[in-house]
């Protein structure tokens, strides 16, 4: 069995915000209508390098509940009209909001992409009404570079779990 540490990151204050030089040509878009299989393909093209499995077995019905879900938001990138990533942000009634998925396609991984990318996520999640707190967990699974693209940007890590991979 393979051991699996989960890191938690918050992010208290917009000024914490460590920006990147845009990166010319990324375009990122809100998806401003619900559209639960545009989700559910993002959740399968950025994730399946990362072994995101929680969400695979869902049905449609799951996929649209979450989708639809008033609190959650999905924005795409784009590069040269192909999907570069996606993420996914939820908020709380606490004033805490969660950058729950966020990656890059694996064509796109290693373009220097990644730090603008999530410079604009966490832009994105701080403009969100009321967000006092933004947040997100990754873990050892995830991409050798993610952990410290997280950090790069301003992100302190609060909580760290160790746990037994299937």
């Amino acid at each position: 069995m393979q051991e699996i540490i989960t890191y938690y990151l918050e992010m208290k204050s917009p000024d914490n915000l460590i920006e990147k030089i845009d990166v010319n040509g990324l375009m990122i878009v809100e998806a401003e209508i619900d559209e639960f299989r545009l989700n559910k393909f993002l959740y399968i093209l950025i994730g399946g390098a990362w072994q995101w499995t929680d969400k695979l077995g869902w049905s449609d019905h799951q996929w649209r509940t979450h989708v639809e879900n008033p609190q959650l938001r999905t924005w795409v990138a784009y590069l040269k009209g192909s999907i570069a990533g996606y993420f996914e942000l939820k908020t709380d009634a606490d004033g805490n909001t969660e950058i729950m998925y966020f990656g890059l396609a694996e064509n796109f991984i290693g373009k220097g992409l990644g730090g603008y990318f999530l410079g604009k996520a966490i832009k994105s999640a701080w403009g969100i009404p009321a967000t006092d707190r933004v947040w997100l967990h990754t873990c050892s699974l995830d991409h050798k570079a993610a952990l410290a693209n997280y950090q790069s940007r301003g992100f302190k890590i609060y909580k760290t779990e160790t746990s037994s991979g299937e």
